[in-house]
């Protein structure tokens, strides 16, 4: 699950992405995303020192992404500000790390259904760029099924 760090995160870098390169100021940010001033000052300086975004003082300054949208990816977002995408640390790819109680990490059948996991998740979020998602329509059947109350999720 994103931790609400990075959900706000990705909020600000669509905002971003919106702005057509001129600079947001966070204050500004932090009104149309609806995310806490404080807060937002503090993910912008880690997508700074992640370097996503570009910084610019004074008067007219404010934040800008620090290449195009379209060189962006939620992918990327999500492991600057949460780290692994993979639920267990032996099933990621840049995070790897073994798990303490694993007697044969070859043969475990956990670690080769959550890498399986991870994977088809990294596939989506690492080919969707800023600029595909706001590209995108409104909402997938899927995600319609989701928000409508009562209404079965379509399989197939």
């Amino acid at each position: 699950m994103l931790s609400q760090r990075c959900k706000y995160a990705l909020k600000a870098m669509v905002d971003l992405a919106r702005a057509s390169g001129g600079p947001r100021r966070v204050s500004d940010i932090a009104e149309q995303e609806n995310i806490p001033r404080k807060f937002l000052e503090a993910i912008m300086t880690d997508l700074k020192k992640g370097l996503v975004v570009d910084s610019t003082r004074g008067k007219f300054g404010g934040y800008r992404l620090s290449r195009p949208s379209d060189l962006i990816t939620f992918g990327e977002i999500i492991r600057l500000i949460d780290g692994p995408l993979a639920l267990l640390p032996c099933a990621s790819q840049n995070f790897y790390r073994p798990c303490d109680d694993c007697e044969d990490e070859i043969t475990c059948v956990l670690r080769r259904v959550l890498i399986d996991a991870r994977n088809e998740l990294a596939a989506v979020l690492d080919r969707t760029t800023l600029a595909a998602a706001l590209a995108a329509p409104p909402q997938s059947q899927f995600a319609a099924a989701i928000l409508a109350e009562d209404s079965p999720i379509p399989v197939g």
